[in-house]
């Protein structure tokens, strides 16, 4: 099947969201082997999403879903960005570009996860085996951040145990 321009903008995402990714690496290298295995699952959800496959769509929406919800509830990156982009517009002043970026990713999630949500209901044929995918792309998504953070940041490992509870302390 020929990808739609659902699925083109679905890439396009990623590609931005991996642009973000070496940036935040340019801008810290202690990052950079983290950021460059997080971009892997980044490039085969683009890929995946191309093909229209329905794996690509729910890695999509599990991927994008779990790094949004932790960026705008479990850590202040995103808030820290919008007070950069205010700053910004106020005074025409910059002081971290670094944190600017989280406001552009979580909008490129935002429309990653609409566009894989219709690319998904798109789909010709679904069945109630999705809802054991979608949990399993979740899992996916989830242990994968968890491994490559445990190898290349494990100062960044406290974020898990605040998705389970946002006081848990382990």
């Amino acid at each position: 099947m020929r990808p739609t321009a659902l699925d083109i903008v679905t890439a396009a995402c990623c590609g931005i969201f991996i642009g973000i990714l070496a940036l935040a690496a340019w801008w810290d290298p202690s990052i950079r082997w983290l950021h460059a295995f997080q971009a892997l699952l980044y490039v085969a959800i683009a890929v995946l999403a191309l093909q229209r496959n329905r794996w690509g769509y729910l890695l999509g929406i599990a991927t994008a879903g779990f790094w949004n919800y932790t960026t705008l509830f479990l850590n202040n990156f995103f808030h820290a960005g919008r007070e950069q982009l205010s700053i910004l517009l106020s005074t025409g002043q910059l002081p971290r570009p670094d944190l600017l970026i989280a406001v552009p990713a979580v909008a490129a999630h935002f429309v990653m996860i609409g566009c894989c949500l219709w690319g998904y209901v798109r789909l010709p044929e679904k069945d109630w085996r999705d809802v054991g995918r979608a949990a399993a792309c979740t899992a996916l998504s989830v242990g994968y951040f968890a491994l490559i953070m445990a190898l290349f940041q494990p100062r960044y490992l406290g974020l898990f145990t605040r998705v389970l509870h946002p006081h848990l302390s382990l």
